[in-house]
């Protein structure tokens, strides 16, 4: 084995461990009692503790918290991807003045921090009513993800043969006939990948919600999980494991695409 790869694999089991023991950390002490925590916080669960699992799972509290998380994540995704494939397709298919200028203005937007909007991003919500309002979150977080879609999209799209295109239009087929039964199945992989990127990036969203949301019935996960920390403060494993269960749903997501993901983002950076 070279130095270079033993470099390589060392750098990777410690960013592996960066990642994974503090996730073990949170999933192993919602099995342990806040006593046996104090006593040895790099512990392990002797016995395993249900108590705290149970107790979360049939609270009425975390099924509304996930259900307001859910239905922000899919709208958002939805806007995200769909507005997104309409401007990535415009501007791999279509020859027009400004079109690279418009590509640029999308990478950029990569750089664009939230909090340099906030205040404005308020002020606009508020005159458009849209505070305690599902859509007051998810229109931002998909103008957000935006970006990101664009730019893994449009070379995805713009690799895709020019002759399919040719062949489709002379077969009678309009633009947008290509683009929904022709160039969408053909770019599934990438979908997939900036979908699993919207819906992650959504889920973890913790300064929008805080931003629109007051009334705490609203709340969406993450701001959920601070909620129950400052209630619960004495009890920490109970906290872990309501954070562990939090974190299920993204993660099952990303998964269960974690393959198609590879394919999609391989695919653009051909393109």
């Amino acid at each position: 084995m070279s130095r270079r790869n033993t470099v390589g694999y060392l750098a990777a089991f410690a960013v592996i461990g960066m990642t994974v023991v503090p996730l073990l950390f949170v999933v192993l002490g919602g099995f342990r009692t806040t006593a046996q925590i104090n006593a040895s916080p790099a512990g392990l669960p002797g016995p395993f503790v249900w108590d705290n699992y149970i107790s979360v799972a049939t609270s009425p509290q975390f099924w509304r918290l996930l259900g307001n998380s859910m239905l922000i994540a899919v709208i958002a995704t939805t806007l995200a991807v769909v507005l997104g494939s309409m401007a990535a397709f415009a501007l791999s298919r279509y020859a027009f003045k400004g079109r690279e200028a418009f590509y640029t203005l999308f990478t950029l937007g990569l750089l664009f921090p939230l909090g340099v909007a906030t205040l404005p991003l308020y002020l606009w919500l508020r005159e458009l009513n849209l505070l305690e309002n599902p859509l007051g979150v998810a229109i931002p977080e998909a103008a957000f993800s935006l970006p990101v879609t664009v730019v893994i999209l449009r070379p995805f799209m713009n690799a895709i043969p020019g002759e399919l295109e040719d062949a489709a239009l002379l077969d009678g087929a309009a633009k947008l006939d290509f683009f929904w039964r022709i160039l969408l199945p053909l770019s599934r992989p990438a979908l997939i990948t900036v979908s699993v990127l919207a819906f992650v990036t959504s889920w973890n969203f913790y300064l929008l919600p805080l931003l629109v949301f007051n009334d705490s019935t609203n709340f969406t996960l993450p701001l959920g999980v601070a909620m129950f920390q400052s209630e619960h403060t004495q009890d920490t494993a109970k906290v872990l494991a309501f954070t562990a269960l939090s974190m299920i749903p993204a993660l099952t997501f990303f998964v269960l695409a974690e393959r198609r993901m590879v394919g999609g983002l391989t695919g653009s950076v051909k393109g």
